[in-house]
């Protein structure tokens, strides 16, 4: 199967770091990072259900589940790309708040995980629909 096991752990790990970051932050900018969480949280819950499914053997060596694999990681790319530049947003306006540049250390390693995740997650789907 095209599933790798570092293709299924590491856009989750990298997505929960996303989730984790912008937590510590005072979460200055609801709406911006509301979004953010809302998308890590929800790829990785689901991430989790496909791995389970994959694990009690739902797939049964099909093609639709090599098609509905990468089709889900193809939109939870998409998705991560609108969070990976709302949280750049926000760190770009947490820069300014001079009263904790720790929250500007927290926005901008977040913003770097949600560009990795990003990545991780278009890396996954079109190796999963190449192979």
């Amino acid at each position: 199967m095209p599933c790798t096991e570092a293709g299924l752990h590491c856009p989750k790990i990298c997505g929960a770091w996303v989730w984790i970051l912008v937590a510590a932050t005072s979460v200055s900018f609801p709406l911006l990072q509301g979004w953010v969480m809302y998308v890590s949280l929800t790829s990785c819950l689901i991430s989790l259900l496909l791995l389970i499914s994959y694990l009690f053997g739902f797939h049964r060596n099909s093609n639709n589940w090599k098609v509905l694999d990468s089709l889900y990681h193809g939109a939870t790319a998409i998705l991560y790309l609108s969070a990976a530049v709302l949280q750049a947003n926000a760190t770009i306006n947490s820069e300014f708040n001079f009263s904790s540049p720790l929250y500007y250390q927290l926005n901008c390693a977040a913003s770097f995980f949600a560009f990795i995740t990003t990545f991780l997650y278009i890396l996954h789907a079109f190796s999963n629909y190449y192979q």
